[in-house]
């Protein structure tokens, strides 16, 4: 459904169930956009974070929430989606990308994000990445999210007609703690988000992912949702 004039703009938010894009989808509503949340299983061994995904849709409130299947562990190549890679537990080495690197995981789900922004008509595409307290992976940064913008805008009917869907990444220069203040500000439900790639069924405690967070939660003031 295309919005009409009178309509609040739609935003289309690329929601993994982890705590950075609960927040970005949050940030997007406050701004006064229409959300569609979109979730990927894509193989991952860390399928806990499409309950979480599903559950942050609906403290939200958002008026669809899709979960596309996009097997990206067929060929595997990542820590998250072959069991054979270790996930690491002893922090990440400047300057080195790290095995929980997903070959082309954003570039496929950019693209199928901005697939369906373009069919609902939507002013924006919200994505939680962040390149300052995560790994540095290349499909993080902001070089990356420009290019992907000139691209967008050469590939779709939306953009050729200067009206395609802005790619919008509030939080890709944010600290981790920053995050997690903004969550608390916005009511973002943290302790339903899902950040451990271990895949067990309680969050690990070791792995980058859980040691960034439980750090963040801890200087914001709320060690009490520390391991959750």
């Amino acid at each position: 459904m295309v919005s009409s004039p009178s309509s609040p703009p739609t935003a289309v938010a690329l929601l993994s169930g982890g705590l950075d894009s609960a927040t970005a989808a949050a940030l997007a509503i406050e701004a006064g956009y229409r959300v569609i949340g979109l979730s990927f299983d894509y193989g991952q061994r860390h399928r806990r974070e499409l309950d979480a995904a599903a559950a942050i849709a609906s403290a939200l409130r958002l008026p669809e929430h899709h979960t596309l299947a996009v097997n990206l562990a067929a060929w595997g190549g990542s820590a998250l989606t072959d069991a054979a890679i270790a996930v690491p537990t002893t922090g990440v080495e400047e300057g080195v990308i790290p095995p929980t690197y997903v070959p082309g995981r954003n570039t496929v789900f950019i693209a199928l994000g901005l697939s369906l922004a373009e069919a609902r008509g939507a002013a924006r595409l919200v994505l939680g990445v962040n390149a300052i307290d995560y790994s540095g992976y290349p499909d993080c940064r902001p070089d990356y999210l420009e290019a992907f913008q000139q691209l967008a805008d050469l590939a779709t009917r939306a953009g050729r007609e200067g009206r395609g869907a802005r790619l919008w990444a509030p939080l890709v220069h944010w600290s981790k703690t920053q995050i997690v203040e903004e969550a608390l500000r916005l009511g973002v439900p943290i302790a339903t988000t899902w950040s451990c790639y271990s895949g067990g069924a309680r969050p690990c405690g070791h792995c980058d992912s859980c040691r960034i967070r439980d750090a963040a939660l801890r200087a914001a003031g709320r060690p009490d949702l520390a391991g959750r």
